[in-house]
């Protein structure tokens, strides 16, 4: 795992938990340690980055998160002194009790579940619009991750209280699923990245990354929004990116995630892609020089403007050369 490119994207994000009224801290610190539990090995500069962050977090979310974060991180043999010692994990790992953590959050969800009213438990959760930079941060972490971590980043969407783009128009949706399928059959690249474009309103840098994506998943996102089916979008795996089309295991892989994944999902992201593109245009027009903005700025009604220099007498010549 690329962990040290990864856990960068976390910095902006943590932007969005601190807007009032929406908490997604506890996501983020459960993204964090499903990660970093995947991998045996990490580096000194991927620990130092997951202690920094993870003990953030772990002062900032609730006590049923911080129990479910133990329990990962107690079985795990590479759990970090810093994050040990903040959790209290001090006996030996041999005298803790294996529990899988999808049972240990289950049964903590039944135990301590606080009970509800039943107008309250109906309420939804409030939706949370990310800006630019925020949305950029999350197309980075997904970009840079590999395979299983962009699978966990996808799953806890789920649960996030992020606000998701508005749907596509079903009947603009359904012409460009003809239109896409018959671009991938003969491998229209250009065509094809143009059509899905122009149905997700995104730039054509944007869309073009998604196409040329090695691993699929952003395309199995933006294929989602449009609703095609998964028989077609196998048959766009198939022929229209050799890199993914040519693999049996990618093919199966990337099916197998796009009948699992939750609508909501794809349409978070497609706000985070229409987010980010505004960032990068900000980011292209952004000054060149510090003060480009305030020598372009007016001067106030009240400056004294600078007197005008002295014009030099004129000197004026007849044409015999003589002076007057």
């Amino acid at each position: 795992m690329s962990a040290n490119r990864l856990l960068s994207g976390f910095d902006g994000l943590m932007a969005l938990s601190r807007r009032e009224g929406v908490d997604i801290r506890p996501t983020l610190l459960r993204v964090l340690t499903d990660l970093y539990v995947q991998s045996q090995r990490h580096t000194a500069d991927e620990e130092r980055q997951f202690i920094e962050l993870a003990s953030r977090l772990l002062d900032e979310v609730d006590d049923a998160t911080r129990a479910v974060v133990r329990a990962k991180l107690t079985t795990y043999p590479h759990t970090p002194h810093e994050v040990r010692k903040k959790l209290a994990i001090t006996l030996p790992l041999e005298q803790y009790p294996l529990v899988s953590p999808l049972q240990f959050e289950s049964e903590l969800d039944t135990i301590s579940a606080p009970t509800l009213a039943p107008e309250q438990s109906h309420r939804p959760l409030p939706m949370l619009s990310m800006k630019p930079q925020d949305a950029s941060s999350l197309i980075d972490m997904f970009l840079s991750a590999g395979s299983k971590e962009r699978a966990r980043i996808l799953e806890e969407l789920v649960d996030a209280p992020l606000k998701p783009s508005v749907k596509v128009d079903p009947r603009r949706a359904a012409r460009a699923v003809i239109a896409l399928e018959a671009a991938a059959m003969v491998a229209d690249v250009a065509a094809f990245t143009s059509e899905l474009g122009d149905a997700l309103i995104l730039p054509s840098a944007v869309t073009r990354q998604i196409v040329n994506d090695p691993l699929g998943e952003p395309l199995a996102c933006a294929l989602k929004v449009l609703g095609m089916t998964s028989e077609a979008f196998q048959r766009v795996l198939l022929f229209l990116n050799p890199a993914i089309g040519t693999s049996v295991m990618d093919v199966y892989r990337l099916a197998r995630m796009y009948d699992v994944l939750a609508e909501r999902v794809p349409l978070i992201m497609l706000a985070a892609w229409r987010g980010s593109s505004i960032a990068a245009t900000r980011a292209k027009y952004r000054p060149a020089l510090y003060d480009d903005e305030r020598s372009r700025a007016r001067p106030p009604s009240g400056a004294v403007r600078p007197a005008p220099m002295a014009a030099d007498p004129v000197v004026r010549r007849t044409q015999d050369n003589t002076e007057h």
